[in-house]
């Protein structure tokens, strides 16, 4: 068997509607030597049986089913294992590929031999009549660390195709059951050599069923990914910038852990209110203010407050409340 150019790994959970959107797109790809293997991480719709149906008709489809739910990253990590491409990236089971957006990132690899990562344009999906493109910054090539340092915030975003030797390194993070997959993109571009762009399309589907949408506890896992990202920079021993510029975007996402909670907080079990402030106190008290850029804590909404945990709670209600006065949130 000739070994295939690039892997595509899918986790699909109750995908079912959406999943032969996803797998028609990469049958329907111009590169040649594309193998796509999915993992079914134990759902409970007809998604074993729309895999079965695609198996049996297309033997570049791989698929393997978890006995239980585990959560997108280590679905991910069952399928990386299966892998035999050069190339690997991934595609959510809701989304789908432009026919020609393979192709497109393996032609960046094969002109530029120091690349490691290739971004692909993303486009958000609301419906026929809506979609809009993920802003990216102008560039041709940026080194890993510029990389990463754009991706703290999100500058770039984390939908790209890396050398295989990127996730043998770097499998996904798996501490967490929503979030942690992030931290593998920030580190894939931190050990890059280079990473570019490239103009091939991924469609990324904006619905209330995801994950980012819903009211719930699984929100709050964001906290937990961004500390498991700590270990990992430490492990990695990069300099003190670079663990200041994070404990300041720990602390941007532990505001907006509160903005989420305060929006969809009357959607939430009694209970999961409960554990969504403790664990936001519990954030809270880990965070080194002394490393805190000025814009980012001498500001409404911002101030940590410490040690005053009441004290911090009520500047959230109030920042918040007239956010939302002001039909700014």
């Amino acid at each position: 068997m000739v070994r295939p150019v690039c892997s595509v790994i899918v986790a699909v959970y109750n995908g079912a509607a959406f999943l032969p959107q996803c797998l028609d797109s990469l049958m329907a790809q111009t590169l040649d030597g594309v193998e796509v293997i999915v993992a079914d991480d134990a759902s409970t719709d007809t998604t074993p049986e729309v895999l079965a149906d695609y198996a049996a008709r297309y033997d570049t489809i791989r698929t393997l089913r978890l006995d239980e739910n585990h959560g997108q990253a280590y679905a991910r990590n069952q399928a990386l294992k299966l892998a035999q491409g050069d190339y690997i990236c991934f595609l959510d089971a809701d989304d789908w590929y432009d026919r020609d957006a393979l192709r497109q990132a393996v032609d960046v690899f094969s002109r530029h031999a120091h690349t490691d990562c290739v971004l692909f344009d993303v486009v958000q999906w609301f419906d026929d009549q809506h979609q809009q493109r993920i802003p990216l910054p102008q560039f041709e090539v940026m080194s890993g660390y510029e990389a990463f340092s754009e991706s703290l915030s999100w500058a770039i975003h984390g939908v790209y195709m890396a050398r295989r030797a990127l996730y043998d390194r770097y499998p996904y993070d798996d501490s967490c059951r929503a979030y942690s997959d992030d931290n593998t993109t920030r580190l894939h571009y931190y050990i890059s050599r280079e990473v570019r762009p490239c103009g091939g399309l991924y469609y990324y589907r904006q619905h209330e069923a995801s994950v980012t949408h819903k009211a719930g506890l699984r929100h709050f896992d964001y906290l937990r990914a961004n500390e498991s990202m700590r270990r990992q920079l430490i492990d990695l021993a990069v300099g003190d910038d670079v663990l200041r510029r994070y404990e300041n975007q720990r602390w941007l996402v532990l505001v907006d852990c509160w903005r989420f909670y305060f929006i969809h907080r009357q959607h939430m079990t009694p209970h999961d209110r409960r554990a969504a402030r403790a664990e936001m106190k519990r954030v809270w008290k880990t965070i080194d203010t002394t490393t805190l850029e000025p814009r980012n804590k001498w500001k409404l909404g911002y101030m940590p407050l410490r040690p005053s945990w009441r004290l911090f709670c009520l500047q959230e209600e109030l920042y918040f409340t007239l956010k939302r006065w002001l039909r700014r949130l």
